[in-house]
């Protein structure tokens, strides 16, 4: 069983950064895949981005490429996302997911193959 606990989350102006912190506890499978996931008001959860936790494997949506970076401290059991250049539409509670598995493209993007998740943490971003 594995505890996520998200953290970074709070109120930007648009075109200002913010760093979301997702800190693992328990036991983990390996491989592994850490992932963020979003959920905007009256919208469906989607993929921001997945990582691996054994490899140098990364994965963006296209909304947040070349803004957004996600990144990993094996020692310190955490996954962090970076996010630069905000915009209004990025306003969503941010979820970090896991699982263990290998990373492949299509394999991250679900969000029911994901079997823990964190509490969440709401980004709010304004004009």
């Amino acid at each position: 069983q594995v505890q996520l606990t998200e953290s970074g989350g709070g109120l930007q102006e648009a075109g200002g950064s913010l760093t979301l912190s997702c800190t693992t506890s328990g036991r983990t499978g390996i491989p592994y895949v850490v992932a963020w996931f979003r959920q905007a008001p009256e919208k469906e959860r989607t993929l921001t981005a997945a990582i691996s936790m054994n490899t140098d494997s990364t994965y963006y949506a296209d909304s947040v490429k070349g803004r957004f970076t996600i990144s990993r401290d094996n020692a310190k059991n955490t996954v962090y996302l970076q996010m630069d250049s905000l915009k209004v539409e990025d306003t969503a509670i941010y979820y970090c997911a896991a699982k263990t598995g290998s990373f492949s493209y299509a394999g991250v993007l679900s969000p029911k193959s994901y079997r823990n998740w964190g509490q969440g943490t709401q980004v709010t971003v304004s004009s």
